[in-house]
């Protein structure tokens, strides 16, 4: 059956997810368990240290399940050439000893088959497996890609060198007392290297090492306090989603996201993989880690900028504080002006754009259109007559300013002006990109290089801002757009927006019919109010990231009430360095506004008919 997932509010004061019941996770949600874990322990004799230039001479190993040998496999193996004097003593293996065994295209392919499926465990495993996965190559066998366990990495996190002298075969097999001894022969010292990997396993176990997922990392250099931790992802779902790490107050320390596996991503963080300093702090502080599963990797990232948003997490550096973004706002009054502020309010006649990282970049916004256009820079409101004993600033007495405070300009040649600012921060900005490049090109022909780069940025600045307002509005202004994009499996992955929020999201499988569940997606859908244009309903980057996956190949759109288009000559086609750099000649102004449809509407069909 189709599956119809809505976004919900994802907490409830205990930290469970709402509107849905709670899921026992499997054996493979957890992880594969040690005991039931197939080892292969192999060792090799050759005559010589490089598989370009040696050969196997005898393969032993052994099969261990849960402490349980349950087999051996050993052979003699004729290298093709005598075996060199001084490897005929260390081994006792003799050239006569070799005549008549079996070559290695006889015995490879019968030990690939017979370790199939498990893991490879070898005492200084990049020895052995390079000369097995050699030998593959040469005799074109396709190599199992076995998962591969050094003894030797394992021996220096478990062991101590106050405990053993060194890391060799021999002392690790005295010390933990083994039963066999290592005597440079195949099959002894893998049964030696047996006794030692369970050993060492018995040892690592307290770490939290319980699970074939953290042998596979055991070896790094983690500390042992976060290392144990690692039980925190074992119930986590293998599946996109989000994840909260909690701390002892049941405070939200870190909100991330993965697209792929939960509990993957969240293993991560307790191995040598994680190197930031702040991470291993959180984690040393976090008691737990709550999932929020999501059906698709879109939701999973629109999920973690609300949590962030909604939580504020310390160990969180990005997205915390969506309110302060500030925007640059063109006044309605006799006079306008430009200031930056924090919220877009219902006042028409303004013009916005933004939201800006940060003040600083709004201001160098600010600065760009002030150096491209006279418009005045004071912050006092200006009647349309001037008042008596109006004196002009200093940036009237320079021509930076038409000084409409002392009537150094007409109303009617103020408004032209300003009509010129409104359609660079709306439609074009030729104008802005024009005027500064050619004072960039200027500074240069003099040699001053700081001050053009100064100019750079401030064009830099406003052509950002102009191009995520031209690029967002348009979607924000849309009460709800519909679009689907075919998934890997044949399926269709659907998205709900309204007024550029993600609304909700639902797939269906191959063969299912989409229109039923787009209708219910459309009816269950979260309820957005109309925003003040050109602000969303949503986060800023929430809705970069719905653009980002419309714009997608593939992706269709099924319904849309309105239009969803925008300025053809808008800010995003300009790059501020080419521009300056290539002399860009860009279209004349004062053309009537042309707009692009982005997207027709198109039905949707199961995969099997389509």
């Amino acid at each position: 059956m189709p599956s119809d997932r809505r976004l919900h509010p994802v907490w409830r004061d205990g930290g469970a997810p709402t509107g849905g019941a709670a899921v026992q996770p499997t054996l493979d949600d957890l992880g594969v368990p040690l005991s039931d874990v197939t080892f292969v322990v192999v060792d090799l004799e050759t005559t010589g240290g490089r598989p370009v230039d040696a050969a196997i001479t005898e393969i032993g190993a052994v099969k261990v399940r849960g402490g349980d040998v349950l087999g051996e496999f050993h052979t003699l193996v004729d290298p093709g050439g005598p075996v060199p004097p001084f490897i005929q003593v260390l081994t006792g293996i003799t050239t006569a000893m070799l005549v008549g065994a079996p070559r290695i295209e006889q015995v490879l392919p019968s030990f690939l088959e017979w370790a199939r499926g498990s893991v490879l465990v070898a005492h200084n495993a990049p020895f052995d497996v390079g000369f097995l996965r050699a030998a593959a190559t040469a005799l074109g066998h396709p190599w199992p890609g076995f998962r591969v366990v050094d003894t030797v990495r394992l021996a220096r996190r478990a062991v101590t060198r106050d405990e053993v002298p060194n890391y060799k075969l021999s002392s690790l097999a005295a010390f933990f007392r083994a039963t066999t001894t290592p005597d440079h022969r195949a099959l002894d010292d893998a049964r030696a290297t047996v006794d030692v990997l369970h050993a060492i396993l018995g040892r690592l176990g307290p770490l939290g090492v319980t699970y074939l997922e953290d042998l596979e990392t055991a070896s790094d250099p983690v500390p042992t306090d976060v290392r144990r931790k690692r039980t925190l992802a074992d119930a986590l779902p293998d599946s996109p989603g989000v994840y909260l790490f909690r701390g002892p107050g049941d405070e939200v320390l870190y909100v991330g996201t993965s697209t792929t596996s939960v509990r993957g991503r969240v293993r991560s963080y307790f191995t040598s993989a994680e190197k930031r300093p702040r991470m291993v702090e959180m984690v040393r502080l976090a008691t737990r880690v709550d999932p929020v599963p999501c059906a698709t990797a879109l939701e999973a990232r629109v999920r973690e900028l609300r949590l962030i948003a909604e939580h504020a997490p310390r160990y969180n550096r990005r997205s915390r504080y969506p309110e302060r973004m500030p925007w640059v706002r063109l006044t309605c009054e006799p006079y306008p002006r430009l200031s930056v502020v924090r919220e877009v309010r219902d006042e028409p006649g303004s013009a916005w754009i933004g939201p800006f990282a940060s003040a600083g970049a709004a201001q160098l916004a600010v600065e760009a259109l002030h150096e491209a256009f006279p418009v005045r820079q004071c912050s006092k409101h200006l009647p349309l007559r001037p008042a008596a004993g109006a004196s002009v600033c200093v940036l009237g007495e320079i021509g930076r300013c038409g000084a409409p405070c002392v009537g150094g300009i007409a109303p009617a040649a103020y408004d032209e002006v300003v009509t010129a600012v409104r359609g660079a921060m709306a439609d074009d900005p030729a104008l802005v990109v024009e005027r500064l490049a050619a004072r960039i090109r200027s500074l240069v022909a003099v040699e001053r290089f700081e001050d053009a780069a100064a100019v750079r940025d401030r064009m830099a600045a406003f052509l950002r801002g102009a191009a995520r307002t031209q690029r967002t509005a348009p979607l924000a202004r849309i009460p709800e757009l519909t679009a689907a994009r075919r998934t890997d499996d044949g399926g269709w992955e659907l998205v709900l927006v309204r007024h550029g929020r993600l609304a909700g999201t639902a797939c269906t499988g191959r063969t299912d019919d989409p229109m039923p569940v787009i209708a219910s997606l459309r009816a269950t859908g979260e309820h957005v109010p109309t925003p003040v244009p050109p602000a969303g309903a949503a986060h800023p980057e929430e809705t970069d990231l719905v653009l980002a996956w419309l714009e997608r190949p593939g992706v269709r759109i099924v319904h849309v009430e309105g239009e969803w288009s925008c300025p053809v000559r808008s800010a995003q086609r300009v790059d501020p360095v080419t521009a300056v750099a290539l002399d860009l000649a860009l279209p004349p102004t004062g053309e009537p506004e042309e707009t692009a449809t982005l997207a027709p509407v198109v039905p949707l069909r199961p995969a099997h008919t389509a």
